[in-house]
């Protein structure tokens, strides 16, 4: 961000549309979401259903269309909608954000479903005063807050209650859906590197992983500290095709697992030692910059939390009627639930 300027991120964040952004929020501390006033969960969803959606930002509303009992239509919605980047830099945006969820220390591993990719993000604030998980499949993107009106910290037994909610309510509306996964656009190419020196990988290098590159951000040198043969991977796809016959059945097994307890792992170069932080440590020491991290305010709710889903447009195939409208799942009339039905062929939404 101090590379890009804060100010190119707040004109990102205003097309995908958070409103409640102010001139105080825009410093560095906004790259660890330190808000001023911060992003409500209907607001979180849309914009992260912006990603989903291949780049394309879909004003999230509340109802499709409403019909006299003659079938007279009386109003439809008009959503709002406008390209904010393109799909190429949505997909590599989709890969990173997989990470939390299949990664060996994820923080939320237990948001995996069965046979469909899922890209999820946890929050948390100082302590623990807010809980957060935004996410997104190939069909919905959800987006779950926990929290007080009056900061109180959230211990829950090692556990997100946040990322329960959401993986409880997402696994269930992708019962009996085929099997999906995100599709990578060709001209994004899949680079192996090496994890010791960010090159491209040889054959000697022994920790190696695959980063995505739009066309013109692709790394030209090879490591250099393992001499190897050069790998020729300019496009490895290390993930299945999509297996469209595949039938999501039931949740996952580990969906109450504790979170990963915070650890420290070292990595030594040929000069000095690095240590890195996980994600917990990480946040926790960068908040001496900032008032909070994916700071939320959201002043219309008196309960403990607050869950809005949107479907995401892209999808085909679709075996299943809309499953957007989950009041019959809450115990709360304040939980916020929105669809996004743009008429795209080949689905039932």
């Amino acid at each position: 961000m101090e590379d890009l300027k804060s100010r190119t991120a707040i004109n990102y964040l205003k097309k995908m549309g958070i409103t409640t952004l102010t001139e105080k929020d825009n410093g560095l501390p906004l790259a660890l979401g330190g808000l001023e006033k911060g992003i409500s969960p209907l607001q979180m969803a849309g914009a992260y259903a912006t990603i989903a959606n291949d780049g394309k930002y879909i004003e999230p509303t509340f109802y499709t269309k409403i019909e006299r009992k003659n079938g007279t239509t009386i109003i439809i919605a008009k959503q709002k909608s406008r390209q904010v980047f393109s799909k190429e830099t949505a997909y590599i945006l989709k890969e990173m954000l997989t990470e939390p969820v299949q990664g060996q220390n994820g923080t939320a591993t237990y948001c995996k479903i069965t046979g469909v990719d899922v890209a999820a993000k946890t929050g948390t604030t100082d302590e623990n005063y807010d809980r957060w998980l935004c996410g997104f499949t190939p069909y919905y993107t959800a987006v779950t807050w926990y929290g007080f009106d009056i900061s109180e910290s959230i211990n829950f037994n090692q556990r997100n209650p946040a990322g329960l909610l959401w993986a409880n309510v997402m696994s269930r509306v992708h019962t009996g859906l085929n099997g999906a996964t995100f599709e990578k656009p060709t001209s994004v190419a899949g680079i192996t590197i090496c994890a010791e020196t960010g090159k491209r990988a040889t054959t000697a290098c022994q920790h190696k992983y695959v980063e995505y590159f739009l066309p013109f951000t692709k790394p030209t040198e090879t490591c250099d500290k393992h001499k190897g043969q050069s790998l020729d991977n300019n496009n490895v796809d290390t993930k299945p095709k999509n297996n469209t016959t595949e039938i999501v059945k039931g949740i996952t097994d580990d969906i109450d697992a504790k979170e990963p307890v915070p650890t420290r792992e070292t990595t030594t170069n040929t000069t000095n030692t690095n240590t890195t932080s996980t994600e917990r440590d990480t946040q926790k020491t960068n908040n001496n910059t900032s008032n909070k991290t994916n700071t939320s305010t959201n002043t219309n709710t008196n309960t403990n939390n607050n869950v809005n889903t949107t479907t995401n447009t892209q999808n085909t195939n679709t075996n299943k009627t809309n499953n957007t409208d989950l009041s019959s799942n809450t115990t709360n009339d304040s939980d916020n639930i929105s669809s996004n039905d743009t008429g795209i062929d080949n689905t039932t939404e």
